[in-house]
């Protein structure tokens, strides 16, 4: 076998002698080096290898394909025979196929099959820089088995732009093997202003376009974030009216096989391509005759929330790792040129890396797959990331809601639905499906929510887009549709073919499909078992709903749904307050009531409604956070006062009839709780803090009979805090703290015990001849004295009344005799006749 002339091949030499010593190797190769077709070929005659396969994992089904036939044209053989692959949808092999290039979870089923893949001589994981959570896992479960079943299993981990060190420590100290590659030169032309925010990227890059087309030769391969930037760009495109030997091609994984081939086939002697695609053109593929890349700097990426136990899509600036991929494919072949659609200052900014699949996504199906395999706890594995405790805990409990997990062990339930190639949400509904006859159906919604929409809504659409899963459903099906609807005919091409896939995992049968009965009376049940935490209620007009989960959600744009009262939404939009439903279908309350009863929880509630601002009892029925039925009940009294205390904490203590009499007592027993520790009996606590801490003992014995936030107004807080003394303890709570001072005057003073030390405010003509400062607890604490003048303001604050008479009272007899004159100011104030008016009684 003469092998392609590649530059790996210099490294291939000490790569199979690193193979022949050791069980596990890391291969450091740049884009374009030739690894993922170079190296499985060159491993097929080695002596280790026998006569065993050799499995090649990669990140994506069009690199799958593209990377099998390469190798097989290079062996003058149809793919199928030495060399194979399998995806999800499609999958060319027989029983002479010595190399299988596999995708997604194939790798993983192979494993839950044969733990110790016996006819495996070696598992290569290509593109392990990308970090897919399917590459990650099988990285785990092979290293698992290299060292529980298989210490002759090879593992070699290939890889571009990542950390090989790190790579080679989780390998256990695996040797690393070099290739230098060959690129060739790229000139990269940024922007040279930050784009604003009203740029179009859609706009700026097909202006990008038409100008690349007239500075360069060669064909031009365009990034974009998704599908929908793709179309657009070819729009505008077409309305540009290119030049006649200009095709224009998209790229991207939703499109047939025929269609993608077409996009990475070389052009036609005389003709030049533009290709329009997303990152998954990013890595493996050599699309020949490309010498022009163009960059919007943008990726599509899901993102799995643990707060909303939702997914979102989210477009995301690219990693610098994931800019030089995207440069390098200007210069496989040849020199190139690189636009990239952002300044060079942004691209110093950008991050490093590309976050791990891991840290990012939704870990339900890895939780599964770990259950089944018998890892209950995932760090009892090896990886590069582990699992994200709170993502991974949340998927356990979603596992646990779908019956596949019972405690930490898989039950029966659980590995039948890891045997389905599927998301375990949709494992479970086309299980559970088989109890009402309606498999078919629910393969049919499986494959739907697996797929793109399979709907085209044109401008001349009722609505922007119809989110009824059930008009999917009769797309499929051939039915009419409303007008300004389309069907993607690729799209139900994939539904058909994936739904056909999956029923035949339910019944191992080779019968061709047939339409679906009773559509309109299961869609919403099936959809339901695949996500009971996403079973909405009407919250009324304006088609909001609240999500069993707790979360709300609104249906956009007038909806004929909207007028149903429960939904069953297979896929939300979390970017915004609301969650916007994409796809849902109605769910009748009498499904709900028959099939779903093992949901529903029926409880008795006492509480306090803080909209009502009353307590409220009813004995309801909850599915989730929903309120199935809901019926009065007749409670105890201890509940009700439970519940009163309840809504007086949630509205604080100001809620309560304070009177100036009540506070004046709390602040004397607070005052004598502080300085008189040695009474015959402790003062209890009564500052803000503690009464609200211990409402049910000082509280709740009064609240009998009140139900309502205005039945408070019936309480003496006087009386019910003069409850807690004894009756000696009221006794010398008068004497030791008494509300009042008479001053000579003969006034009875009020003193303020809110402040420490406690304060006495009077006339300083009312305390004439008092010799000393008044003392309150027993004659322990002196009062703080705040003379006033006639007007009561404030002339001087003492604590030692008799310096004040000796030092400064002569200064501020000064001031108030020019402000007040028609009043009595003495020379002498301790022999002077004290009073309360303007001047003493004759």
């Amino acid at each position: 076998m003469a092998l392609e002339s590649l530059p790996i091949n210099e490294a291939l030499p000490r790569l199979l002698s690193a193979l022949e010593q050791h069980r596990s190797v890391v291969l450091q190769a740049p884009p374009g080096a030739g690894k993922s077709t170079g190296v499985p070929l060159a491993l097929l005659n080695a002596q280790w290898c026998a006569t065993k396969k050799i499995v090649m994992l990669e990140p994506r089904r069009l690199a799958a394909r593209a990377v099998a036939t390469r190798m097989a044209s290079q062996l003058n053989e149809p793919v199928g025979r030495t060399v194979g692959y399998r995806t999800r949808l499609d999958s060319k092999v027989t029983n002479a196929t010595r190399i299988e290039v596999v995708t997604e979870g194939i790798l993983t089923r192979r494993l839950q099959r044969d733990a110790a893949l016996e006819d495996t001589a070696i598992v290569i994981f290509d593109e392990f820089h990308e970090r897919n959570l399917q590459a990650d896992l099988g990285l785990a479960l092979c290293l698992d088995t290299q060292e529980q079943l298989r210490d002759d299993l090879k593992i070699l981990v290939m890889s571009a732009t990542l950390d090989g060190d790190a790579i080679a420590k989780l390998l256990g100290s695996a040797p690393i093997v070099t290739s230098e590659g060959r690129a060739f030169p790229v000139d990269i032309h940024y922007r040279t202003k930050i784009p604003g925010r009203d740029d179009d990227i859609v706009r700026v890059t097909a202006a990008t376009i038409q100008r690349a087309l007239d500075e360069n030769d060669g064909d031009l391969l365009v990034f974009l974030p998704g599908q929908g930037e793709i179309r657009r760009v070819q729009r505008l495109l077409e309305e540009a009216t290119l030049p006649k030997h200009v095709d224009v091609f998209p790229l991207f994984g939703e499109l047939s096989p025929a269609e993608q081939d077409a996009a990475i086939r070389p052009s036609v002697a005389g003709r030049r391509k533009i290709v329009l695609t997303t990152n998954i053109a990013e890595t493996s593929l050599t699309i020949e005759g490309v010498r022009v890349v163009i960059d919007s700097g943008l990726a599509r990426r899901a993102r799995f929330d643990p707060s909303t136990g939702m997914s979102r899509l989210d477009t995301m600036r690219i990693s610098r790792a994931s800019s030089e991929q995207r440069r390098g494919r200007a210069g496989r072949l040849q020199p190139g040129v690189c636009y990239r659609l952002w300044t060079e200052t942004e691209q110093a900014a950008l991050a490093a890396h590309t976050p791990a699949e891991m840290m990012e996504a939704d870990l339900t199906p890895l939780a599964l797959e770990l259950a089944s395999w018998g890892a209950h706890d995932p760090q009892s594995l090896r990886w590069l990331d582990a699992p994200p405790q709170a993502t991974f805990t949340q998927a356990r409990e979603l596992l646990t809601e779908l019956q596949a997990l019972q405690g930490n062990k898989i039950t029966n339930h659980g590995r039948a639905m890891a045997s389905i190639a599927a998301h375990p949400r949709l494992a479970h509904m086309l299980l559970r499906a088989q109890s009402i006859d309606q498999g078919r159906l629910a393969a049919e919604l499986a494959a739907i929510v697996g797929e793109r929409d399979l709907l085209r809504f044109s401008s001349g659409a009722p609505k922007s887009r119809d989110v009824n899963l059930r008009l999917r459903v009769d797309a499929l099906h051939g039915q009419s549709l409303p007008p300004g609807v389309e069907v993607d005919r690729g799209a139900r091409q994939r539904v058909l073919q994936s739904a056909e896939q999956i029923y035949r995992q339910l019944t191992n049968s080779d019968k061709r499909s047939v339409t679906s009965t009773n559509a309109d009376e299961h869609i919403g049940l099936l959809l339901a078992w695949a996500f009971p935490d996403r079973i909405a209620q009407s919250r009324g007009a304006g088609g909001r709903y609240l999500l069993s989960g707790g979360r709300g959600a609104i249906l956009i744009d007038a909806q004929l749904l909207a007028k149903e009262e429960f939904l069953v939404v297979a896929e939300l939009d979390d970017s915004d307050r609301e969650a916007r439903i994409r796809l849902a279908a109605a769910i009748s309350r009498a499904d709900i009531e028959t099939h779903l009863a093992d949901l529903i929880v029926e409880s008795s509630r006492v509480e306090w409604d803080a909209r009502e601002h009353s307590v409220v009892a009813r004995s309801e029925r909850m599915l989730g956070a929903l309120t199935i039925s809901s019926r009065k009940l007749e409670p105890s009294a201890d509940d009700i006062s439970a519940a009163m205390l309840q809504g007086i904490r949630a509205l604080s203590l100001d809620a309560l009839p304070w009177t100036s009499e009540a506070r004046a007592l709390q602040a004397r027993m607070e005052f004598l709780r502080r300085i008189d520790t040695n009474a015959p009996e402790r003062w209890p606590a009564v500052s803000d803090g503690e009464l609200f801490a211990n409402l049910e003992q000082w509280l709740g014995p009064w609240i009998n009979g009140m139900t309502r936030r205005d039945h408070l107004s019936r309480l003496d807080l006087h009386a019910t805090l003069l409850a807690l003394l004894s009756w000696p303890q009221q006794t010398r709570l008068n004497e030791f703290a008494p509300t009042h001072l008479h001053v000579p005057s003969g006034s009875n003073i009020p003193i303020d015990y809110t402040t420490d030390p406690p304060t006495l405010a009077v006339r300083l003509q009312e305390v004439f001849g008092l010799l000393t400062t008044p003392k309150v607890g027993g004659g322990r604490v002196s009062l703080l004295l705040q003379l006033l003048s006639p007007a009561r303001r404030p002339v001087q604050t003492t604590q030692d009344l008799a310096s004040f008479w000796a030092r400064g009272y002569h200064d501020v007899k000064k001031d108030l005799k020019g402000r007040y004159p028609k009043h009595y100011w003495p020379d002498d104030p301790l022999q002077a006749q004290a009073t309360a008016r303007a001047k003493p009684r004759a």
